[in-house]
């Protein structure tokens, strides 16, 4: 060494310098790498992308290469740097090599690599690969023996390794979906997360209760029957004898109706042709629900309890709804039970779900417990409250408007309320 010029030892040194920010850089580049647009990167063919995926299939031999790599080009430097300072300030230039060594290394070699592969991962690492694969290959028996090495440590003291899976639990795909938000159009990304919370919903959130069923009862007169089929809105009816219990079958309008031009028409043809109906489990999961709907080739379901009670009727467009949204933007036009006022206040049936309502207004209202604002009411104040009574709700005013003997029939509420607090306080 001292045959060579110190110039020389400067450049080794500053290449030296620069083969380790390469491996700083690499490292990070690679591991900050988007697994998912990595992986459609790779499909499109590209040649980088192809090498960094092949090189993250094995991390243990990547991180083994460029450690070995990073570890002896740091000591080689720390050893020219040494004789460097020597040569120059005689035995206080290890000390002082040392001190300079460290801080151009920790600048030039660690945190400003690093920190620009972690901005830009993709421009630092698909480059690097085309270096980083062949150098795997030729120093593959030392890696090997260092990942070796590292095995069995990690068997003495009983470690083991973890399994490295890229699968998205539905928390974390909810995360990528609202990150998203800029690529992705806001209509799609609601309909997204929407689908992601089809299973914490069951059908018994969006049923339409056994109260507000509109079916044919076949017990009544047969020109009854004829005229509550021409003058339904539905194009699907449940048919039952004297109770809704005593579920005879589904009927689809369009069949009833050419079966009413035959002016043979009975009741017993007419049973013949009533489908059979579909009955679900009360708390079926909405996701699951759909799928049945799909292999079953239906499109509507009796919801029914432990006991084989009717519970409500779910429909296939009540799911959809549930990932699409309404298909009108003004909530008063699709539903009866819901009626605005001229001064913008809300008059609401008590058999509203509660989850509509949350969407309605924007509300947050517990949805484990009853599905209807009336149940809801009602356990609240575990009593059939008198009309005019005014409460708070979870923290949300609502007034009593009409009650029956058993249910909460109307209630008033202000969806302003959020933008005007003084009248919560004066309840």
């Amino acid at each position: 060494m001292d045959d060579i010029p110190i110039s020389v030892l400067f450049s080794i040194l500053i290449f030296l310098i620069l083969v380790s920010g390469f491996f700083s850089g690499s490292e990070t580049g690679l591991m900050s790498l988007n697994r998912y647009r990595l992986r459609h990167l790779a499909d499109k063919k590209n040649k980088g992308a192809l090498r960094a995926f092949r090189l993250l299939q094995k991390p243990d031999k990547l991180i083994g290469l460029i450690l070995l790599g990073n570890n002896f080009v740091n000591i080689l430097a720390s050893a020219i740097a040494t004789i460097i300072g020597i040569r120059m300030f005689g035995e206080t230039g290890v000390l002082i090599a040392t001190i300079i060594l460290t801080i151009v290394v920790l600048i030039f070699a660690e945190v400003t690599p690093k920190t620009l592969a972690a901005m830009h991962p993709e421009k630092f690492a698909l480059p690097a690969t085309f270096i980083i694969e062949p150098l795997l290959r030729l120093l593959y028996p030392f890696v090997w023996f260092i990942n070796l090495s590292s095995r069995v440590i990690f068997k003495i003291f009983g470690i083991r390794h973890a399994s490295n899976s890229d699968k998205l639990s539905s928390e974390e795909l909810r995360i990528v979906v609202n990150e998203a938000a800029t690529m992705i159009p806001q209509g799609h990304q609601e309909m997204l997360l929407s689908i992601l919370d089809l299973e914490k919903v069951t059908v018994d959130d969006i049923m339409v209760p056994r109260n507000e069923i509109i079916g044919i009862n076949f017990e009544d007169d047969w020109d009854d029957i004829i005229k509550q089929f021409s003058e339904t809105q539905h194009t699907r009816l449940p048919v039952y004898e004297g109770d809704i219990n005593h579920m005879i079958g589904i009927i689809h309008i369009r069949r009833a109706l050419r079966f009413f031009h035959n002016e043979d028409s009975n009741k017993e043809d007419f049973r013949k042709i009533i489908r059979e109906a579909y009955f679900v489990p009360s708390g079926t999961p909405l996701n699951t629900q759909l799928l049945n709907f799909q292999h079953e080739k239906r499109r509507n379901a009796m919801v029914v309890n432990e006991y084989g009670d009717i519970l409500g009727l779910v429909t296939l467009e009540d799911i959809l709804e549930e990932i699409v949204g309404e298909f009108t933007t003004d909530p008063s036009a699709s539903r009866k039970d819901l009626h605005i006022k001229e001064d913008g206040t809300y008059l609401i049936d008590g058999s509203i779900t509660v989850r509509e309502l949350n969407k309605i207004l924007n509300w947050q209202l517990p949805t484990e417990g009853p599905k209807t604002l009336n149940g809801l009411i009602i356990e609240y104040l575990e009593h059939i409250p008198e009309p005019g009574t005014s409460m708070l709700l979870d923290n949300y005013p609502i007034e009593i408007i009409q009650t029956t003997r058993n249910a909460v029939k109307t209630v008033l509420i202000d969806p302003n309320w959020s933008a005007q607090p003084q009248k919560v306080n004066e309840m």
